[in-house]
């Protein structure tokens, strides 16, 4: 605690803190950029700190890596199409929201809700680091089994507004994922085509299924009807957001916890904390039939959960060198690149440059929310640009997107191919949520079942391996649970829509008699 304090001026002088500003404002950016993820982000930015000392070249990567999370919301808001897989969730109430001309409240809900979960984040890693260091060392390959399986558990209730089409959805998607070589074992799967051959790639599937079918319902003016409503903009304070985010507490304490849990444990990721989020904060709402057309308490859950995550991610990558997420493994680079060996001595070895570090995050996370709303007043323009001129400007960035992710045409004709399939599944009520969220679990599941098979032949056995110990048995229970839930839910959902219907008609009844 002593120490947090000390090395806390540390971020305001007057290099380190333009750095930090300047960190902030181009991750918003970054992040706003469809195909730009927080980890291109920050591996873009390592080849301009090898010149700068250690403490002020983290400070650029962090502050990257906390304000690119934010600003994907930005485009999923405005566009529908996430800055990156960590804001899926947010597009399915986000963009309802702008469509009802309520695009700056939704971007005040989003960056006020990132700011309040990431500095709980951030302060889980200050003062519980020791602790859930081993905690998060736990988690082997059954654990982060389970955990992809609870994640698969939501695809259903994902955006389509059918269970049956919501399921067929994603599992398309783990079959997607599938494609290429086998993680394990290397054998080559479904690779019908050469550009198939490493497999499909989640930037270029994400960008695809969001974007292309935005592109060409602008071109075939099939949102025309949708567009009527987006330029009467209305504008709300500040102070308005403030407080009809904090009303919403139930949706940020379990987008809160939830990005912090999933945080920490290595290599989950902040797509299945926005999503898990979400999708348990719909369960727990009184108005679940609000959720997918414009709910604030979505926004809420989603984008708090995924700046939670930022911190924690960071707990077994400092103290055990083992990342949290993708991002954190490539600020596990930019470590060993200034000398900085991650482990249980770097915060006695280097802790002014660590800790200098951390603060950075936690200052870092009120720039974000400060840039993040003062750009939301401009979110009309966007919304009034014609949309042949959007549809343009939106193909561009989806095919650079795309191509700067491996410098592969591959993508860009993937991206094309499962974008142009996506516009004709929506015709039929299809939506591209769960078919991502398959393509992100399944690589996750797949490895983990893999690695787990081969460690239970050499031990007890597969059962007592995936359902065997306290931590097996708790997620299996939730992942039952969830199950059970959903269930309920939707049964309960349809038997209010069928007592609905027939009150209606009832009253039908009697006023024609």
């Amino acid at each position: 605690m002593l120490e947090f304090l000390q090395y806390l001026p540390e971020v305001f002088t007057p290099l380190n803190f333009l750095v930090l500003v300047l960190g902030t404002v181009g991750g918003l950016i970054l992040g706003a950029t469809p195909g730009l993820s927080p980890t291109m982000a920050v591996a873009l930015l390592i080849p301009f700190t090898f010149q700068m000392e250690p403490a002020t070249g983290l400070i650029l990567l962090g502050a990257a890596y906390t304000a690119t999370v934010a600003g994907g919301a930005v485009s999923a808001i405005l566009l529908s199409i996430p800055g990156a897989p960590a804001n899926i969730a947010t597009t399915l109430d986000g963009n309802p929201l702008a469509k009802q001309g309520k695009a700056t409240a939704a971007l005040h809900y989003c960056f006020i809700a990132s700011f309040i979960g990431g500095v709980i984040g951030v302060l889980v890693l200050i003062f519980f680091t020791p602790t859930l260091s081993d905690w998060a060392l736990g988690f082997g390959p059954s654990h982060l089994f389970w955990v992809a399986i609870l994640g698969v558990t939501v695809i259903g209730s994902l955006g389509s507004g059918s269970v049956i089409k919501g399921l067929f959805a994603g599992f398309v998607g783990l079959w997607v994922s599938t494609i290429g070589y086998d993680p394990v074992l290397g054998v080559e799967r479904f690779n019908y085509s050469e550009h198939l051959g490493g497999g499909i790639n989640i930037i270029a599937a994400l960008v695809g299924l969001f974007a292309i079918p935005q592109v060409l319902s602008m071109l075939t003016g099939q949102q025309d009807a949708a567009n009527v409503t987006k330029f009467a903009m209305e504008s709300q304070s500040v102070l308005q957001s403030i407080k009809e985010t904090l009303i919403r507490w139930k949706a940020l304490v379990i987008g809160s916890v939830i990005g912090t849990i999933i945080g920490l444990i290595p290599g989950a990721g902040g797509q299945i904390a926005g999503l898990v989020s979400y999708d348990q904060t719909k369960k727990m709402s009184r108005n679940k039939e609000k959720f997918g057309k414009g709910e604030p308490a979505g926004v809420i859950a989603a984008e708090s959960a995924n700046n939670a995550m930022v911190g924690p991610s960071l707990v077994p990558l400092l103290t055990l060198s083992v990342p949290g997420s993708p991002t954190a493994a490539v600020l596990l680079g930019g470590l060993l690149i200034h000398g900085l060996f991650p482990g249980p001595a770097l915060f006695t070895e280097n802790g002014p440059i660590v800790w200098t570090f951390i603060n950075s995050l936690l200052v870092g996370q009120l720039l974000m929310c400060i840039f993040g709303i003062a750009i939301s007043r401009y979110s009309r323009f966007v919304m009034d640009i014609p949309e042949y001129y959007m549809a343009a400007g939106i193909t561009v960035l989806a095919v650079f997107g795309t191509y700067s992710v491996q410098n592969s045409f591959s993508d860009v004709f993937v991206m094309m191919g499962l974008g142009i399939t996506m516009f004709f599944a929506a015709k039929i009520g299809f939506s591209p949520s769960p078919v991502v969220l398959g393509i992100i679990l399944g690589p996750i599941a797949e490895t983990n079942f893999l690695q787990g098979q081969i460690i239970a032949e050499v031990g007890d056995g597969m059962v007592p391996y995936f359902f065997g110990g306290a931590l097996n048995i708790t997620l299996v229970a939730i992942v039952l649970l969830s199950i059970f839930y959903s269930v309920y839910s939707e049964r309960k959902t349809k038997r209010k829509q069928l007592e609905a219907l027939i009150q209606s008609h009832e009253q039908n009844t009697a006023g024609g008699q």
